[in-house]
């Protein structure tokens, strides 16, 4: 079991994507962010949607992604949407 399959909203989908963006363990996520290591995955992979960048973002910072703050989420929608 890959350590990023610890963190929270990370299952294998993710961890594939992640890695293959060059983002190996949970403490390069952290050091990234959420929002680089989207960006990242998506020059990979450029369907990629919104709740990846949740997941992510939840990840970081420990939780679930439907536990994320209404700020947060319309942030990263509008982050998204730039994209």
């Amino acid at each position: 079991m890959g350590e990023l399959l610890k963190l929270p909203n990370i299952g294998k989908y993710a961890e594939e994507k992640l890695i293959e963006a060059g983002i190996e363990t949970p403490e390069e996520l952290f050091k990234v962010g959420s929002k680089v290591a989207f960006l990242r995955i998506r020059e990979n992979d450029p369907t990629v949607c919104l709740h990846l960048l949740y997941g992510l973002e939840g990840a970081v910072e420990g939780i679930k992604d439907s536990q994320l703050s209404a700020e947060t989420k319309k942030d990263l929608t509008a982050f998204f949407k730039k994209q």
